[in-house]
């Protein structure tokens, strides 16, 4: 019998994640804020130094067979000249017992107007993507016996799509402003609409529209310090929408020091998981005078309705990043000096 479940469980997840897919629901990182270029391509080149990387890997619903596992890797250069930049971006994705991956790599140009009172920034994204699985690992029904389960060796019977294996261009643009304490942004993904289907009959991925805001409330107005080493309070809002699959986070970020602690609430619209998030931003080095930064992150989800913890052990997600200014370029040259940005809000 624990035969049995183990792989009815299996054939569930396997189940559910071709019908996430067709909902065609893009993953969402907790800590959007240390992957700010998967956030939003407008926020590309949008830091203090010259050259940044950013790594995040998110492991989700730990405890449950079939792997849900989520990377992206970016790094951008800071240009100057126009208070933009130019960046590449990695992600891939891995859900569910069959493998089902999906891996894409893109490059974006950002672009800046503003003055000392606000910057305003454009960005665009574009790129290929490849999108597979593994038929070999399904389990149909023909493979399982009423009395024994799956019938190990079994070959089933059932008619194979026509391709595991898919390549398609996709694109992105996105925007932001920054005005003093105020931040907010929007971005558009798949904004070509790829055809992603593996059988031939069009399957039309949906746009994943993003829409983000953050206030920066000065707890330190009073003292003589450095931007980084004030007490800040930053509540935050995020809005998902892809097809018919919509999520809201919302929460506030406690920024002392090196030390950033935020919490949240995720819902998942009508039907969709929720979760409290609960995220650490550790600033493990920081040398001012050359521009360098190292950061490390980590967030874990508890569910708040619709899944059981015990079953899923939640979600976890870590990050890093670097920043850092090159030996050729004078420390602080910028074009908006004076002006908040959209890094000052995480």
């Amino acid at each position: 019998m624990k035969v049995l479940r183990k792989y009815c469980l299996t054939l569930l997840i396997t189940a559910i994640i071709p019908v996430v897919t067709a909902r065609a629901q893009d993953h969402m990182y907790s800590q959007f804020f240390n992957s700010p270029v998967y956030l939003n391509p407008a926020l590309n080149g949008q830091f203090e130094g010259d050259l940044r990387m950013n790594l995040i890997y998110r492991n989700q619903y730990t405890s449950i067979p079939g792997n849900l596992s989520y990377l992206s890797a970016s790094i951008d250069y800071n240009v100057p000249q126009f208070g933009g930049g130019l960046g590449l971006i990695f992600t891939r994705s891995s859900e569910g017992t069959a493998y089902l991956n999906k891996n894409n790599i893109a490059g974006i140009y950002s672009y800046s107007v503003g003055s000392q009172d606000y910057v305003l920034s454009f960005g665009i994204q574009a790129g290929v993507t490849n999108r597979s699985i593994d038929y070999s690992k399904l389990v149909f029904g023909d493979q399982i016996d009423p009395s024994l389960g799956y019938i190990p060796g079994s070959v089933s019977g059932a008619d194979r799509p026509d391709f595991n294996n898919k390549f398609y261009f996709d694109a992105g643009a996105g925007i932001n402003l920054t005005l003093k304490s105020f931040n907010i942004g929007g971005a558009a993904q798949h904004i070509n609409r790829p055809n992603e289907s593996f059988t031939g009959t069009p399957a039309q991925l949906p746009v994943r529209a993003t829409l983000h805001a953050s206030y920066r409330y000065n707890l330190s107005k009073d003292d003589n310090l450095y931007d980084d080493e004030k007490s800040y309070l930053i509540p935050s809002v995020i809005f998902y929408k892809q097809g018919n699959a919509q999520s809201l986070n919302a929460g506030m970020q406690y920024k002392r020091r090196s030390i950033n602690a935020g919490l949240w609430y995720r819902g998942g619209g009508s039907g969709g998981p929720s979760a409290i998030v609960l995220s650490f931003i550790f600033d493990l080095f920081i040398n001012r005078e050359g521009g360098e930064k190292l950061r490390f992150g980590v967030s874990h989800d508890v569910p708040a309705g619709g899944l059981n913890y015990g079953n899923t052990s939640g979600t976890t997600e870590g990050s890093i990043g670097y920043e850092t200014t090159l030996p050729s370029r004078q420390r602080g040259e910028r074009k908006f000096n004076g002006a908040s940005r959209c890094y000052d809000f995480y």
